[in-house]
């Protein structure tokens, strides 16, 4: 069995989301990846608190993918420093699983 993961990132707009989303797909670094509707994220960057519109990615993937997708997700990020959190997949659907693997298989 695969170690399966889930890798989160924000970005500031559908539009840059579709075109990460599309590149991991399109370079078999993921098998999917999801492009969540619009939220709103309060956090503290250099000394002060911000507020912005932001879509979540979900990335699901394989563990050993991880360094490809974080170098990959920095290249086309526009964010000085982009959320980047890695999930361990604990159990699932097992042909999804293995549809995981295979789609995400350089």
């Amino acid at each position: 069995m695969i170690e399966a993961v889930i890798i989160l990132t924000t970005v500031p707009d559908a539009e840059r989301g579709g075109v990460i989303a599309r590149r991991l797909v399109e370079e078999r670094l993921a098998a999917c990846v999801n492009v969540c509707p619009a939220m709103t994220s309060f956090y503290r960057w250099k000394g002060a608190v911000e507020r912005a519109d932001e879509h979540q990615l979900v990335i699901k993937t394989e563990r050993g993918r991880v360094p490809a997708i974080a170098s990959r997700v920095r290249d086309l990020h526009p964010y000085e420093l982009p959320e980047f959190l890695v999930l361990p997949i604990v159990d699932g659907d097992n042909a999804y699983l293995d549809w995981l693997a295979e789609e995400s298989r350089a």
